[in-house]
């Protein structure tokens, strides 16, 4: 075996050693880096090796939900079809489920689980305030993302979780995403506008205090006495949540820094700008001590290194044989095509001189990373994923089985 192939091996047993060992599976990356479709590869060679496995992606796409035999993909959990496995002469041993993200709807199912009461999820769902705060939070994918895989997580329905993050102009949103709203809530915030609560319900501007007076004052003569009630209701009705925002942040931070239950596999294309992007993540996943080290590089070149005949005659990227047979399937002699030859050697060696502009930019990625990191080489190919048969083959790549 070559030392390129050597090192592909080894990146592909530690891939697949991190989807047999972790609980929970982080691939983050850029946008049209092919992330969700790696995702999704990941998901079926675990329910295959025997886990119950579910796959979060925010992508939309109805192609993904149709590759794996649905309609579509929706905030709730559905199983794919076994049926669908054996068509294309597969049997997992586990069971496969996917979901899309619903931004809204998952803000208001964290909003239930965290009240302590009827009453005050009530207050807190119906407060217009809070409708403008989750609107604006819903917007968050990255928040989102980290509240759903809490809810996913404590559930015990599942051997692994695969998370497909969202693209992200600044990687680390996600890493810091679970804090969000409990820093935004925080005890001193909501002090600064209420005294404290004492002795039931107390609504509008009986409830201020401090230097929140000339802030309410000024709020009232622009927007009414109504809106005090609104934002006095929505503080004290959120300040009951405090605790449970929380405890889901520090859950979710704590199982993002666990080594033994979770891994970030970061994806990427040999391009620049994504070869940008993966390094940088890489490193605040250094700087933050999280457990990462694993790279996928979709889309690479198939032709680095590629060496033409030595004859040099036209077409000699085909060599001897292949322009006989190919003279001869076109029933023109090899002399009459050299026009033609010549085009074509002209386009391959542009071809050439890109892949092997891949394989450096993957050669650089290697040697930042340090040698306990391991990249995995996808290679581009000739057609677009859109079946499970597409899904397996980027699994064979991936894991090498």
């Amino acid at each position: 075996m070559t030392t390129q192939g050597a090192r592909q091996r080894e990146a592909q047993e530690a891939l697949l050693d991190a989807v047999r060992d972790r609980k929970l599976v982080v691939c983050v990356g850029s946008g049209g880096v092919g992330k969700t479709t790696t995702a999704a590869s990941i998901g079926i060679r675990a329910a295959i090796d025997g886990k119950r496995v579910i796959v979060v992606t925010i992508d939309p796409a109805k192609r993904l939900a149709n590759s794996l035999g649905l309609e579509a993909l929706g905030n709730d959990q559905r199983q794919i079809d076994p049926a669908r496995f054996a068509e294309h002469g597969v049997e997992p041993k586990g069971t496969l489920h996917a979901m899309m993200l619903d931004t809204r709807a998952t803000f208001d199912e964290v909003i239930s689980k965290v009240s302590p009461d009827d009453e005050t999820r009530d207050r807190v769902l119906s407060n217009r305030i809070y409708k403008h705060i989750s609107d604006t939070l819903s917007a968050s994918h990255d928040y989102m993302a980290s509240e759903k895989l809490y809810d996913l997580y404590t559930s015990g329905k599942y051997d692994l979780i695969v998370l497909d993050t969202p693209p992200m102009k600044n990687a680390i949103d996600f890493l810091e995403a679970g804090g969000q709203l409990a820093r935004f809530l925080d005890d001193s915030i909501i002090s600064w506008f209420l005294t404290p609560h004492q002795g039931g319900r107390r609504v509008g501007a009986s409830l201020i205090s401090g230097t929140g007076t000339i802030v309410y004052r000024l709020l009232g003569r622009v927007f009414g006495n109504d809106f005090l009630d609104e934002i006095a209701e929505f503080f004290l009705a959120t300040k009951d949540l405090l605790a449970g925002f929380r405890e889901r942040a520090e859950f979710v931070s704590q199982l993002l820094h666990d080594k033994n239950k979770t891994r970030f596999f970061v994806v990427c294309t040999p391009r620049a700008v994504s070869m940008d992007e993966a390094r940088y993540f890489h490193r605040q996943l250094v700087e933050r001590d999280m457990p990462g080290g694993l790279f996928i590089v979709n889309q690479a070149g198939r032709y680095a290194g590629f060496s033409p005949a030595p004859d040099g005659q036209p077409g000699q990227y085909l060599g001897p044989v292949d322009r006989d047979w190919m003279a001869d399937a076109l029933e023109r002699p090899v002399g009459g095509m050299q026009s033609f030859l010549s085009r074509l050697d002209a386009h391959f060696e542009r071809s050439v001189a890109l892949d092997d502009d891949d394989a450096r930019s993957i050669e650089g990625l290697r040697a930042f990373a340090g040698s306990s990191a391991r990249v995995c080489v996808v290679p581009r190919l000739t057609t677009d994923v859109y079946d499970l048969d597409g899904l397996l083959k980027i699994g064979g790549y991936v894991f090498g089985v």
